[in-house]
């Protein structure tokens, strides 16, 4: 819940004078003989008993007193019980413990006087004259831990001397609390905080006088606020303010801020409502001294073991420079973000989830109330709402219904399909019994049954959700039916078959005829049910081969295991020439027949005229070693990866009449030191040779005297993140700007969103833990991320570098205190620093500063934050930004 100044008074204030609010028992006054003095056992026993005295008259004239006492009383001590007649008063010293229906009350002394139907609780001095063992007073859920306290239980008043407290994320002090009635609490010297030390806070509220009534209002005198135990100019005279233990509704108190192209600003101002417990609502806006203006509604809702989700809708509307100059402009740009999760166990067969990202596409790039440059640099934006649910029917079938959508940023298409069918029916095994198992060619035939419905929209930014969008829709369904099974020849050969059925049904189709008015050839739509069907044959057949290579028992690497896994597979497609169609045209000036088919234009394509009948040769390798474990009480060697894979793919085409040989793709990765690095390379081999043009020609490389093979194009990229601590440590993910569609990582910098700025840019962890050991030894945590990304080309002869960048991201705690971290790189293609960002944090215990500095380039940037960590003071803060 968002608050300004006076909530935070008035929360505070609330949470201080909720201490006495436990004491609500009487005892009633007794004159009564009481033994001698004398020491008794640490045992429970009912105070009324205690307190009657034996008669030898049975009746009497005069009614009894009813007692006060309502329960037993427990009590004990360490040394001594102690009971005295005169002063009519039980004393109970070190250690002491009473307690009473809910009440319970420890402390060093507690005296009990049940005459004046009180008690008295304190300290007791130890035997260095410090004072030790302050009480605590629970009731209920209300914990109180005063330097002393007098409660009567007849009156229900009471008295606290420098009570101490925790009130959800507030620490409250106040100096003497006193309970008038059930009704009316008086505080005086109170002082709140969320500083962990109560007795020596960085910061305080301290206000002198205090009038709550709970459930109602709370009046308080002047409120002021102290840093460091300095006052500063930060106060209220008084302050009146209604009282609810709810979420409350509430102002949101806007940053002041100045621009370089605004003007000056006052930005996340508004309201929040607290509409319920299971959503809320915050309304907020910006506002310019040019005329710019932006509204943002942010919502979060959740409902234990179902649900729970979030949305942000914002708007800007922009205006740079002034009206008459040259570079005057105004634009309106927007984004809608929404996440829905559903809890697993709310129900294992229906799910509905929702991930939601569009909008303008120079929405991060514009946007005045943030700084993402990974959402910047990215050029898509994608969304998907979907509905799963499953039916428990034999076979199993499944459903889902989901809407989708794509972004590019850079040219403002946009890609929708609202909605997508699916629906998939289990594998069925005709020819196998019910609970054997499925051995050889006939029981392992097994067929399914898959559905897929799209209307897919395709548009642009300007025509988004307009008729032009729905008016250019297109619709289809696909039915498949794959026929497979798979089965062991020599035992050692793994052989797959399957044959698989098409039908495609189109509600619009093309016709193409040449129109003489026009002297062009002319498409037309046909709206109307349209159908095609196909059908597929392939087969593969495959095998692992198992070679090690012994290089010693006293080698350090003792041997090397490879893995290799053929593959060669067949593939027939043929012509579906009957689904074509045939117009005369003399668009180029001779009569000529030309052929088209009418759903080319389909969002599944058409059928294939040609046959394909081509045979498909794959190759997977996987190299492993055993070397000397560096642990010599190990007796076994270590196994560790050489190449987690080193793939070679390829195809031959037997009815092609030229170019049959696809070129050879060749990928690999691998994991180096202890999983660490991560490195992917691939590249694209190709058989033919090219001519002076550039052009493939249907003539062997090695016959027009170059090489076997043509490198076409090559690339690699590499990964690494190392720590201080040598094991990987997941450092704190982006999330937000993951969710703008920037990355989790820091390689582009952190988000820096203005509207909330109090999360660190660092760990999650709030480490505070003090690293030094010494004068001349200290740990320094680090972390360190690299990613390089190297690209070849080679498809015309240009043996071009098309791409080589590095980049880097650092982050380190000088002292348990501060941190610094940087990210930067560089392009070794444009010769230039790429996007280069530097972190500063101090952790002020309760309070964080930090900075942000982008020094140069299209998104230079700095800011300046300090404020407090607690979300119910989030508004006591000064920060400072000179965006872009």
């Amino acid at each position: 819940m968002r608050t300004n100044l006076f909530n935070i008074v008035l929360s505070a204030i609330f949470l201080t004078i909720g201490i006495s609010k436990s004491y609500s028992q009487d005892i009633g006054n007794k004159t009564i003989a009481i033994p001698p003095n004398k020491q008794v056992d640490s045992t429970s026993i009912s105070l009324p008993n205690l307190l009657t005295e034996k008669d030898s008259i049975k009746t009497d004239s005069v009614k009894k007193k009813k007692s006060i006492i309502e329960s037993k009383i427990k009590r004990k001590a360490v040394d001594y019980e102690k009971i005295d007649q005169k002063k009519k008063q039980i004393t109970l010293y070190n250690k002491a413990e009473l307690y009473y229906q809910d009440i319970e009350l420890t402390s060093g002394i507690i005296v009990l006087d049940f005459e004046k139907d009180e008690v008295y609780a304190g300290r007791i001095k130890d035997s260095t004259g410090k004072y030790t063992q302050l009480p605590v007073f629970k009731q209920g859920e209300n914990v109180v831990e005063p330097d002393s306290i007098r409660f009567n239980f007849k009156t229900k008043k009471a008295l606290i001397w420098n009570s101490r407290t925790d009130q959800g994320e507030f620490k409250v002090k106040a100096e003497i609390s006193k309970r008038e009635n059930d009704s009316v609490y008086f505080l005086k010297g109170a002082r709140f905080t969320t500083a962990k030390d109560i007795e020596d806070p960085e910061y305080y509220f301290v206000t002198d006088k205090v009038k709550f009534v709970p459930g109602k209002k709370v009046v308080t005198g002047m409120t002021n606020m102290v840093i460091a135990n300095v006052p500063t100019p930060l106060a209220l005279p008084f302050a009146f303010f209604p009282m609810t233990t709810e979420s409350v509704s509430g102002l949101i108190i806007p940053t002041f801020n100045d621009t370089r192209a605004q003007g000056y600003a006052l930005q996340n101002g508004g309201y929040y409502f607290a509409l319920g417990d299971m959503y809320d609502l915050a309304i907020l806006g910006d506002y310019y001294t040019n005329g710019s203006y932006a509204m943002r509604f942010e919502s979060s809702y959740a409902k234990r073991y179902k649900f729970r989700g979030n949305m942000n809708v914002r708007f800007e509307n922009q205006i740079f420079s002034e009206r008459g100059f040259p570079n005057y402009s105004k634009s309106r740009i927007y984004n809608i973000q929404w996440s829905h999760s559903q809890d697993a166990k709310a129900n294992p067969n229906s799910r509905f989830s929702a991930s939601v990202n569009l909008g303008s596409s120079r929405y991060f790039q514009q946007s005045l109330n943030q700084v993402n440059v990974g959402s910047q640099l990215n050029n898509t934006l994608s969304s998907s709402i979907s509905y799963s649910k499953t039916f428990n029917s034999v076979p199993q079938i499944n459903m889902s219904l989901t809407a989708t959508h794509s972004q590019n940023t850079n040219t403002q298409e946009i890609n929708m399909t609202l909605p997508t069918l699916q629906v998939n029916v289990d594998r069925i095994f005709p020819f196998a019994p019910k609970d054997a198992p499925k051995k050889g060619f006939f029981k392992n035939i097994n067929l399914q049954y898959n559905l897929l419905g799209e209307n897919r929209f395709k548009t642009t930014d300007s025509l988004f959700f307009k008729s032009a969008m729905f008016k250019d829709a297109l619709t289809g369904m696909k039915h498949s039916i794959p026929l497979s099974t798979n089965f062991k020849i020599m035992k050692y050969f793994s052989v797959t078959s399957s044959v698989n059925y098409e039908e495609i049904w189109y509600l619009k189709t093309i016709k193409k005829e040449y129109n003489a008015t026009l002297d062009k050839d002319v498409t037309s739509t046909v709206n109307g049910f349209d159908a095609f069907r196909t059908y597929s044959y392939s087969t593969g057949i495959g095998t692992t081969i198992y070679g090690t290579f012994n290089l010693g028992e006293n080698k350090k690497i003792k041997s090397i295991r490879h893995i290799m896994k053929p593959n060669v597979s067949y593939a027939y497609t043929p012509s579906f020439e009957r689904y074509y169609d045939t117009y005369a045209s003399d668009a180029s000036g001779r009569m000529e027949i030309r052929e088209y088919t009418r759903f080319e234009n389909g969002i599944y394509g058409a059928p294939g005229k040609s046959n394909s009948n081509s045979f498909g040769f794959s190759l997977s390798n996987t190299f492993e070693a055993k070397v000397t474990d560096k642990d010599s009480t190990k007796t076994e060697p270590k196994k560790i990866m050489l190449l987690n894979n080193l793939n070679l793919q390829t195809s031959y085409n037997i009815v092609a009449d030229s170019l049959r040989w696809a070129p050879l793709r060749v990928s690999g990765g691998t994991l180096l030191f202890k999983d660490k690095m991560n490195i992917n390379f691939g590249m694209t081999l190709n058989p033919y040779a090219i001519n002076n043009s550039g052009k493939t020609i249907n003539m062997f490389n090695i016959d027009n005297g170059g090489s076997l093979f043509r490198m076409t194009s090559a690339n690699m990229t590499l990964n690494y993140s190392i720590t201080s601590k040598g094991d990987e440590v997941d450092k704190k993910k982006n999330k937000q700007g993951s969710r703008n569609g920037g990355r989790e990582d820091d390689l582009f910098g952190t988000n820096v969103d203005f509207s909330d700025r109090r999360e660190s840019q660092f760990t999650d962890e709030d480490d505070e833990e003090d690293n030094f050991s010494g004068f001349f030894k200290s740990v320094i945590p680090w972390d360190m991320t690299f990613a390089y990304q190297l690209t070849y080309s080679n498809d015309r002869r240009e043996k071009k570098i098309s791409g080589n960048s590095l980049m880097v991201s650092m982050n380190t705690d000088l002292t348990p205190k501060w941190k610094i971290g940087a990210s930067t790189g560089y392009d070794f293609v444009q010769k230039g620093v790429t996007f280069t960002q530097l972190r500063f944090e101090r952790d002020l215990l309760s309070w964080r500063m930090d900075f942000n500095w982008t020094p140069f380039g299209n998104n230079s940037f700095w800011g300046f934050f300090i404020g407090i960590k607690s979300g119910v003071l989030s508004d006591i803060k000064w920060e400072k930004n000179k965006p872009r």
